[in-house]
């Protein structure tokens, strides 16, 4: 073959060899698609407004772990393996997982008590390579759950607590809301639901207990099957809080906390940064500058409860 033959059969390979490689980016939720898929539109669509297309200059790879959280070890073993550039962790446990994985490629989280929670040492500087964004602040956001449950059926005394105890966020929540229903003078009863196969068993505890209403602690496990815990919640008449705007979707009587579909389009600003050349660790932790009272009047008056016109009128989205 002539040098010109060589030259012509080389060059398409080294062309090839050329191209720049397409950013892999791995979105890690805690619950499943068929529930949670809108996290995933979220974030597409804040990357597509930064000229981000998935399937053209970016590989978006999916990995779900159908709330339970000792999955999450080897879906990071399969996006690490996939060389994804950067994790998006929706969730505290999906975070700690990539955390313990990884200390080299980025991680950008969405998830309850990072600094407390030990995922990061500095909000302002995490350093290392995780940054994200916080769904709660300070003690006030759980506590704010028991206040508004209160001031939805004020005369309730007992209230139930649903809570996941291998969650360390979880654990803290229930220790906030203890002092709270101390001050506010509230029996708490919590049910720790460590899988789907407690949830029965935890209900039939409520009912035994005489509870009047349930806080349900936003978990991986608790969000992912929030549709069965709202189904039995109306089964023993417990009208529902929840910090997980879903819940309210679902049946649920009151939300109150973050969106996380909105935190998940704005996590893609992150991504960006870090695609050109950012340092996770130097990018701060954001915390909420804004929660949302969802209501949902349907369900309230399937209970019986009277909303007062205050309270609806401080809601961010009424559900009738």
């Amino acid at each position: 073959m002539s040098v010109l033959g060589v030259a012509a059969a080389i060059w398409p390979l080294a062309a090839h060899a050329q191209q720049p490689t397409v950013p892999v980016l791995g979105f890690l939720g805690a619950e499943s698609a068929a529930t949670n898929e809108h996290f995933v539109d979220a974030f597409r669509q804040g990357m597509r407004e930064l000229g981000y297309i998935d399937g053209q200059n970016i590989i978006l790879e999916r990995r779900w772990a159908e709330g339970r959280s000792e999955r999450f070890p080897t879906l990071i073993d399969e996006l690490l393996r996939l060389k994804a550039n950067i994790i998006l962790a929706v969730s505290l446990p999906a975070a700690l997982a990539a955390k313990k994985a990884t200390t080299t490629n980025p991680i950008v989280f969405i998830a309850s008590d990072p600094l407390g929670s030990g995922l990061v040492n500095s909000l302002g500087r995490p350093g290392g390579n995780l940054t994200g964004f916080s769904l709660s602040l300070g003690d006030e956001f759980s506590s704010k759950w028991l206040e508004l449950l209160i001031e939805a059926i004020p005369n309730v005394t007992r209230v139930a607590v649903l809570w996941n105890p291998t969650n360390p966020a979880s654990s803290h929540y229930v220790t906030v809301l203890r002092r709270a229903a101390e001050k506010l003078g509230v029996t708490l009863q919590p049910q720790a639901v460590s899988d789907p196969g407690g949830f029965e068993g935890a209900f039939a505890n409520m009912a035994a207990g005489r509870a009047q209403a349930l806080i349900v602690v936003v978990d991986p496990l608790t969000v992912r099957f929030r549709e069965r815990i709202v189904s039995l919640a109306m089964e023993k008449r417990l009208p529902t809080m929840c910090g997980f705007r879903e819940f309210a979707e679902a049946g649920g009587v009151m939300a109150y906390g973050v969106n996380v579909a909105s935190l998940s389009r704005r996590a893609a600003g992150y991504v960006d940064k870090i695609l050109k050349g950012t340092k996770p660790g130097d990018l701060p932790v954001e915390q909420p500058t804004h929660f949302e009272l969802i209501i949902n009047l349907q369900t309230a008056k399937a209970l019986g409860i009277e909303i007062t016109p205050t309270l609806i009128a401080r809601a961010n989205e009424v559900i009738e």
